[in-house]
């Protein structure tokens, strides 16, 4: 007796499903300029090492003695498989079934997708292209009922943000609950021209009055500078690259260690424009980048958020091949100074580090908080010390690179000061609990009020102030450790890398990521 026959039955099924929504559907996503799920699928992970599981789930169809007849799979294919050689859970939605609705998926298979890469300590990439949680009202009058809303197996999504790496692709119109899968994540790209993100399409916006195209409403434009999405690319290979090498800095889980790569740059290295990137005119701005650039190992910087929160910087770089954190202040937006959003983009980026174990090197160029009307009504004051707390409750190893500024509370954010501070000073470095610009006026009012001559009396408060501002008065009293010759940079931080890597202890942090 042989089983043959229930092969060859299995064989036929898992062919029906691998037509998707059929030629005609499969016709407009490609004419859209869009992949389907198995060719993304196809292409973000190593050739031939997928694993589908539920492939032939779905409905089918039959005649009177019970013989299928056709069969249209569910919208949602997921399984296991490989990047870069490390084992991954993947799970990417149909577009070409129903438009990637829940009402044409079984929910289980999505449960599954999430709760496997939770038990199984697996990164999740999420390839999102539906149009949200409940489909169409259609579905209302099939089933004859409605229903309460409910999240089944958000609680996997959410424990999944704290035990292991999550990427999301948004590679579509993405909506309702499909853009709550996409943002909460790790890191979450969409695709210029092809991938947009609302909490309610623009057909819903229109009941409210607002006439908006798809882009207009929720393009990548709209959510990298919102925060939503930490990264837009051109196209749809650029995003599975971008998750490729989000991956590569980080562990399987937090009961790994993110692994050091073979170094390809001279941990000694010097680069002689360090010297003098930073102007001595404390006015003038420079290129935080450039300095990020020269003192990492050579092309390992990754840059995510650029577009949102400015003023800060965020990244994964590697320092003689260890991956390591990068946070950055940006002189050329605000000074550098902390913005409601830069908060945001902090706290979240923290956690990161935080959660999966990565050396923190902060490159400070914090003029303060932003001030103003606007910056009240942002509330800056509650999200920054927000930010403050994440870095307070940080564990993990950090250093800070003094570079310019580093002014009032947000300044103080830079490091933890109750642990070791380890740090080093630029002979540029200048700081205070106010920059003299501004704060003499407030500090010397009641003096220049008086004066029969405003303008020369500031100057000299200025000229004397001037004199005691300099970085050496403060190492005179050991209040800042060491100044460096800013070329020393990168050697320093390489020994920094070394250093940390044994101290750190893999597991789960004392605190949950927040997305």
């Amino acid at each position: 007796m042989s089983w043959e026959a229930e092969i060859t039955e299995l064989r036929r099924r898992e062919e029906l499903a691998r037509r998707m929504g059929g030629p005609e559907k499969v016709k407009r996503q490609h004419d859209g300029g869009k992949l389907t799920v198995r060719e993304r699928i196809e292409r973000l992970l190593d050739p031939g090492s997928f694993h589908e599981i539920g492939a032939i789930a779905g409905r089918g169809q039959y005649d009177d003695d019970g013989n299928l007849i056709d069969f249209s799979p569910t919208n949602f294919v997921f399984g296991r498989g490989r990047i870069e050689g490390r084992p991954v859970v993947v799970g990417g939605d149909d577009f070409t079934v129903r438009g990637g609705a829940a009402d044409a998926s079984i929910w289980e298979k999505q449960v599954m997708a999430e709760q496997m890469s939770h038990e199984l300590r697996l990164p999740m990439v999420r390839l999102v292209d539906g149009t949200g949680g409940g489909g169409s009202v259609k579905s209302l009058e099939m089933d004859g009922r409605t229903y309460v809303p409910r999240m089944p197996g958000w609680q996997h999504v959410v424990a999944n943000l704290n035990t292991v790496p999550v990427v999301a692709l948004a590679l579509g119109s993405v909506a309702g609950l499909g853009a709550a899968r996409a943002v909460s994540s790790h890191f979450c790209v969409m695709v210029e021209n092809i991938s947009q993100m609302f909490i309610a399409g623009p057909p819903v916006v229109a009941r409210t009055g607002v006439e908006m195209t798809k882009e207009e409403l929720g393009g990548s434009e709209i959510h990298t500078r919102a925060g939503a999405a930490d990264l837009a690319v051109a196209s749809e290979e650029e995003a599975f690259a971008a998750a490729r090498r989000f991956l590569s800095y980080l562990p399987q889980s937090i009961y790994e260690l993110p692994a050091r790569i073979a170094p390809s740059d001279d941990p000694n290295r010097r680069d002689e424009r360090l010297l003098s990137i930073v102007p001595r005119d404390r006015r003038r701005v420079y290129k935080m980048r450039e300095i990020i650039d020269m003192t990492v190992d050579q092309g390992s910087f990754f840059e995510m958020g650029r577009m949102y929160g400015r003023s800060s910087i965020t990244g994964l770089a590697r320092l003689d091949g260890w991956p390591v954190a990068i946070l950055a202040s940006d002189p050329y937006h605000y000074g550098g100074g902390w913005t409601a959003d830069a908060a945001h983009k902090i706290t979240r980026f923290v956690d990161l580090a935080q959660t999966f174990h990565l050396p923190v090197v902060h490159f400070v160029d914090i003029p303060g908080f932003l001030i103003g009307p606007e910056a009240e009504q942002a509330g800056t004051i509650r999200h920054g010390a927000r930010a403050m707390a994440a870095v307070y409750q940080a564990s993990v190893p950090w250093c800070s690179i003094l570079v310019r500024k580093s002014f009032g509370v947000a300044g103080a954010a830079h490091s933890n000061h109750s642990r070791l501070q380890y740090r080093y000073a630029w002979p540029s470095g200048d700081w205070g609990s106010l920059p003299l610009e501004g704060g003499i006026e407030a500090a010397y009012r009641a003096e220049l009020e008086k004066s029969a001559d405003p303008a020369a009396l500031l100057k000299q408060i200025e000229d004397r102030l001037n004199k005691v501002r300099s970085p050496f008065r403060t190492a005179e009293a050991f209040l800042v450790e060491e100044i460096i010759d800013p070329r020393d940079t990168r050697p320093l931080l390489c020994e920094f890398a070394n250093l940390a890597a044994p101290l750190r202890q893999p597991g789960p942090s004392t605190f949950g990521y927040r997305p």
